[in-house]
């Protein structure tokens, strides 16, 4: 028996390796899918099915590439959508894994044509149910999709789907949704790492909405969506492009690494206070483990990408952005930024200064344009800062305006990764005069309140 969740972090998605005797089947896979290859001849077991519960929005599926390695047969969702791969699943259709049986049960909502798949186990007990973005460990998905005008239509068949096909499953059928805490297809999903339908059905907010109109009021909302959902979900009825191997970064000199500039946008991987004391003038930074969560938003599709990564931390970095369709990395800095500057090239810096530092700043009147860029439920959570302005790391693209680049700005998030984000994002835009705060929020008694 093999039964195993694989996990792509930073984009806090969850995909399913299951299978029995000889047969394995894999449940949306990611892109970089040779784990589930191996994973399953370590086991003996030749991948036969390839089960998707919808479309995805937020990463590229491996769907087709796995069935080129493996002859799998690829079941897709969403049939109504004009796939150029794969079958579409039906309502009701089995499929026999040995003994196990897996079942298609159409989970509308978050997608007009969803899919969740129910494990049987060999007694013919209903054991698993992978649901998708339906139903989470805490949470249920987005409704946002397919426009603002379907929003209580499709809250409304996310209902049906919750209330009348899931639950009724039985409280001891274990939940196993595609996304975990973090990801962007749902707003508070818990860290409980495994859950059932049972322990949903008790802790689960959005399930103790029995009545369809609070159900709907509550969810039919509109959400942030990234610029890079677009390709995910036009690659992902097509197929991506196969990627084979998992790229190797090409090393480059300085001197090679400053002639592509020109034609790439340089992205710095490294944790904020390295990048603050020096840095290739213009990069943007994006800590390793943000990058697959904040690249989307900051970086282009039509432009290569050169990389400033620590070393040993290259692959983690490329796997993080083949995942989401950047596969246009021209290389990397060749012995990092000490190599840099030891060859003589220009550096830039960003200024930071510690929240004490902050505090005492604001005390003494000096003036200070203070940009918080955490998220609306941060603030709500955590307070805010009086006197400073609110613009979510997201959203930092759509308000360059409303920052002004004569005044000192200081930029704070809850630690000072996402700060110096948006920090070097105005920085290579021109702004000259901006800082980080590292640590958090400048918090004072007299200036924390609640939003």
């Amino acid at each position: 028996m093999l039964f195993e969740r694989i996990e792509s972090e930073g984009l806090s998605h969850y995909s399913y390796l299951i299978g029995a005797d000889a047969t394995a089947a894999v449940i949306d896979p990611r892109r970089d899918c040779l784990v589930y290859t191996e994973k399953a001849a370590r086991k003996g077991m030749r991948i036969r099915y390839i089960f998707e519960t919808h479309r995805n929005e937020d990463y590229l599926s491996g769907s087709v590439e796995l069935a080129s390695i493996t002859g799998a047969e690829v079941w897709h969702a969403d049939s109504q959508w004009d796939y150029r791969y794969g079958k579409p699943a039906q309502d009701g259709q089995e499929w026999r894994i040995s003994g196990l049986i897996i079942k298609a049960i159409l989970s509308p909502g978050h997608t007009p044509g969803m899919m969740s798949y129910l494990l049987h186990d060999e007694e013919g007990a209903p054991w698993v149910v992978f649901t998708g973005d339906a139903l989470f460990a805490g949470d249920v998905g987005r409704v946002d999709f397919m426009g603002s005008d379907r929003l209580d239509e499709m809250a409304a068949l996310l209902y049906g789907t919750l209330f009348d096909r899931l639950l009724p499953l039985g409280d001891g059928v274990i939940v196993c949704p595609a996304h975990g805490p973090g990801s962007v297809c749902g707003s508070h999903i818990s860290t409980r790492v495994w859950t059932t339908i049972g322990l949903e059905r008790c802790h689960n907010p959005m399930l103790q909405l029995c009545e369809p109109f609070r159900f709907i009021a509550a969810n039919a909302i509109d959400h942030e969506k990234a610029p890079y959902f677009t390709r995910m979900e036009q690659l992902n009825l097509v197929g991506a492009p196969p990627l084979g191997q998992m790229p190797v970064l090409t090393p480059l000199s300085p001197l090679e690494f400053k002639e592509k500039m020109a034609e790439a946008v340089v992205v710095d991987t490294r944790r904020p206070e390295g990048f603050a004391a020096s840095h290739v003038s213009g990069a943007l930074s994006i800590w390793l483990g943000g990058l697959a969560a904040f690249a989307g938003w900051f970086l282009p599709y039509d432009k290569p990408l050169l990389l400033v990564v620590d070393e040993g931390e290259e692959e983690e970095a490329v796997r993080a952005l083949v995942r989401i369709g950047y596969d246009a990395i021209a290389g990397r800095l060749s012995g990092g930024m000490p190599n840099w500057l030891k060859m003589g090239q220009g550096a830039g810096a960003t200024g930071i200064v510690s929240t004490e530092e902050m505090r005492h700043l604001l005390d003494s009147g000096s003036p200070a344009w203070l940009l918080d860029v955490r998220s609306d439920e941060e603030q709500e959570l955590n307070g805010r800062v009086d006197g400073s302005h609110h613009i979510h790391i997201t959203q930092l693209p759509r308000h360059m305006d409303e920052i002004p680049r004569e005044d000192a700005v200081y930029i704070f998030c809850a630690s000072g990764l996402r700060s110096m984000i948006a920090a070097s994002y105005l920085q290579r835009a021109g702004w000259d005069n901006v800082k980080v705060v590292l640590g958090g929020p400048p918090f004072r008694q007299a200036v924390a309140s609640r939003a």
